[in-house]
């Protein structure tokens, strides 16, 4: 059965994660009549865009869901656990956004590009940077296979959802109101908004990270070393990749592991100094990979383990709402 002959639930719709999952739904054909959006009371009766007409909000209740459902959460990890289970408990499959079921060992963890779905009533989408980096890597781990990872991750201010993009809009603007981050976003650098683990010195992103790259890999020992920062770009992450490979590649059979690569395309052009940015990938399916290069020059095409890389992606696609789509055709 095809996700198109499915109920499609959407909670969280009118957030920005919902409204794109919304739009991503409709690009693949699935009828407004298939479509129920739920979010707070405080949205309820709105109507938002759906294909060329538009759907109306409903508010979110356990009487919403279905037996044969398929649910996607675009919520927060609060709002996912009080209602997935709900939700389960009605009969429908879940698909969820949040990090709040992420690392249960019963729950699958799935990038469709990377690990098979598997049955259950619960599957985990990744963290946003987590889809990026190891889309970007998949082609390599399976040529060569990988060791460890230092990775420094430009993250738009969107993966703080709209208040992000509005706080960045208002200080553009010149208005200093407040917004989602601790420092300015405009014309600024700064760690990630997530909580800083005092004993590890790793904020709450670079460890998600660290232990989802283990578990969707199933590498527990992988090395990962991440630095999470904020940018001032409305949408699109972007990652500078040093990867260490198990066994040594030249830089032909590199580009020629990313030939046929599921979810990638490759923008390497050197001549023209023309790489991956955030605005290439802004609205794109694929995690866009340039800059490749090893970590050490030596003789031409010389074989080597590290490899650096240039990656950019749309974290409101791949890195949250097509992944979650994605999920949930392979499920239907």
């Amino acid at each position: 059965m095809s996700l198109k002959d499915k109920r499609v639930i959407v909670v969280g719709a009118t957030g920005a994660v919902g409204r794109e999952c919304l739009s991503i739904l409709a690009q693949r054909g699935v009828p407004a009549g298939n479509i129920v959006a739920l979010a707070s009371a405080r949205s309820a009766g709105i109507t938002i865009p759906y294909a060329s007409g538009g759907v109306t909000v409903a508010e979110l209740n356990a009487q919403a869901f279905n037996p044969s459902d398929v649910a996607i959460f675009c919520a927060t990890s609060g709002v996912a656990r009080q209602w997935v289970p709900l939700a389960v408990e009605r009969g429908a499959t879940v698909v969820d956004n949040s990090s709040a079921f992420r690392m249960r060992d019963d729950v699958p963890l799935v990038i469709p590009e990377i690990n098979p779905v598997r049955a259950g009533k619960v599957i985990a989408n990744p963290n946003c940077s987590t889809i990026i980096m190891l889309v970007a890597l998949e082609p390599l781990r399976k040529a060569f296979g990988v060791e460890s990872i230092v990775v420094s991750t430009y993250q738009a201010v969107s993966g703080a959802g709209q208040a992000g993009i509005d706080a960045l809009q208002r200080e553009v603007a010149g208005d200093a109101a407040s917004g989602p981050f601790a420092e300015p976003c405009a014309f600024n650098v700064f760690s990630h908004n997530s909580a800083m683990d005092p004993a590890t010195g790793l904020n709450g992103e670079e460890q998600k990270m660290i232990d989802e790259s283990r578990k969707i890999w199933n590498q527990p020992d992988l090395e990962v070393i991440p630095t999470c920062v904020r940018v001032p770009v409305y949408r699109a992450h972007s990652e500078s990749i040093c990867v260490r490979l198990t066994q040594p590649a030249t830089e032909s059979q590199i580009r020629a592991a990313y030939a046929d690569a599921r979810g990638v395309r490759v923008v390497d052009d050197r001549a023209a100094n023309a790489f991956p940015t955030p605005l290439k990938a802004s609205g794109r399916d694929d995690v866009l990979v340039g800059r490749i290069r090893p970590a050490v020059t030596g003789a031409a095409d010389q074989a080597t383990r590290t490899w650096c890389l240039w990656a950019c992606g749309d974290q409101l696609r791949k890195g949250a709402a097509l992944n979650a789509v994605q999920v949930a055709e392979g499920i239907a």
